[in-house]
């Protein structure tokens, strides 16, 4: 049977989120239907929302969910109804990147999450008056009161959790920390950079005192969030507003450089000059997505020195094997993310998208 619903639609590129009554399909063998109890807003589901990628509209976005099983299919393993869940991407389980516990680069990885919405063989999993739109956002689409998910979207959780508390854990705290703990993997002594003081950053900076760098810089231009930064565990900030960031990280480090770099603001200026502050061997982590065909300038004969350039999408994380260890660090107050959290009622959705813009919140978290 279909279930009915309310969930977040945007129509059109830029015309914002309302709310409507939409349809979910019946849960195929490997789905699942969850009743949602909170979902993150995202950068990314703005980006979509404003026309900047050719995800299918009207549609449902949403790609930060947690919840509770109403409803499994018939070949689930992983959960049963009652079960409490975090929602993340989904991938096809059987490329050799997924073999290889890398899901993140998933052969089908974009049309699975981020353009098809729909399912891999095109059938629609949100309908409206009959009709398909957009959906299977990130195998989710959970900006819905209810939301059929892919079995590889989901991980289970302890119940006794706060479910609208670990919702961001979904993506963008995976992200910040993958980008630490999977990537730059930082020796006793390092010193790190990190580019933006968002959900993203803030969290690599999280991780990164969890870590044995020394060093832990954030850098911004909102004096408020690089004093946050600095009490989540940075141990210097640049504000870029007034100080050049290559020439402070130098002086910071004696000339030595930094060892890691996460940049996520998705600035081509700001990549540059993060890529420019790199020591020896250092690698430099890009996150922050700029508009397509955007290029970054590099002195090859400065990258000689062993210095790297690496992509990154979604901490490059198997999230049953990462999400489960973010959640007992959150849950121990040892990765304070109540820290960026603001919660808004689902109906406030719009004040929500709006604070994002404005800056007024740096993780807004729906309750439903």
């Amino acid at each position: 049977m279909t279930t009915t619903t309310a969930a977040a639609v945007v129509e059109s590129p830029g015309a914002g989120f309302s709310l409507s009554e939409v349809e979910l399909a019946e849960p195929r063998a490997d789905e699942v239907l969850v009743r949602m109890v909170a979902a993150g807003v995202c950068h990314t589901d703005l980006g979509v929302a404003g026309g900047a990628l050719p995800f299918p509209l009207p549609g449902v976005l949403g790609h930060e969910g947690a919840g509770v099983v109403e409803a499994v299919g018939s070949a689930v393993s992983r959960v049963k109804p009652g079960d409490h869940v975090l929602l993340s991407f989904t991938s096809c389980g059987r490329c050799a990147n997924c073999r290889d516990g890398h899901p993140a680069y998933c052969d089908a990885w974009l049309p699975l999450n981020l353009l098809g919405g729909a399912r891999a063989d095109g059938s629609a999993t949100v309908t409206r008056g009959g009709e398909a739109i957009g959906g299977h956002f990130f195998g989710q689409s959970s900006f819905a009161r209810h939301a059929l998910v892919d079995e590889r979207s989901l991980v289970k959780v302890p119940a006794d959790v706060p479910l609208e508390l670990m919702a961001p854990l979904g993506c963008g705290v995976q992200t910040g920390a993958g980008a630490v703990w999977n990537v730059l993997k930082p020796r006793p002594g390092a010193t790190l950079v990190v580019t933006g003081a968002g959900a993203v950053g803030l969290s690599a900076v999280m991780a990164a005192r969890l870590t044995p760098a020394t060093r832990i810089i954030a850098v911004d231009r909102v004096p408020a969030r690089l004093e946050l930064a600095r009490e989540l565990g940075a141990t210097h900030t640049i504000d870029t507003t007034s100080d050049d960031l290559a020439e402070t990280v130098a002086e910071i480090t004696g000339g030595h450089g930094a060892d890691g770099v996460v940049e996520t603001t998705g600035n081509i200026q700001v990549a540059g000059a993060a890529i420019g502050a790199l020591a020896a061997r250092g690698t430099a982590v890009l996150v922050g997505a700029p508009a397509f065909g955007s290029t970054v300038p590099v002195d090859v004969n400065f990258m000689l020195p062993g210095r790297q350039v690496v992509g990154l999408t979604l901490g490059d994380s198997e999230t049953e094997a990462l999400i489960p260890v973010l959640v007992e660090l959150v849950a121990s107050g040892r990765m304070p993310v109540d820290r960026l959290v603001k919660h808004y009622k689902f109906e406030e959705i719009q004040q929500a998208v709006g604070d994002v813009v404005s800056g007024e919140a740096i993780k807004p978290v729906l309750k439903f």
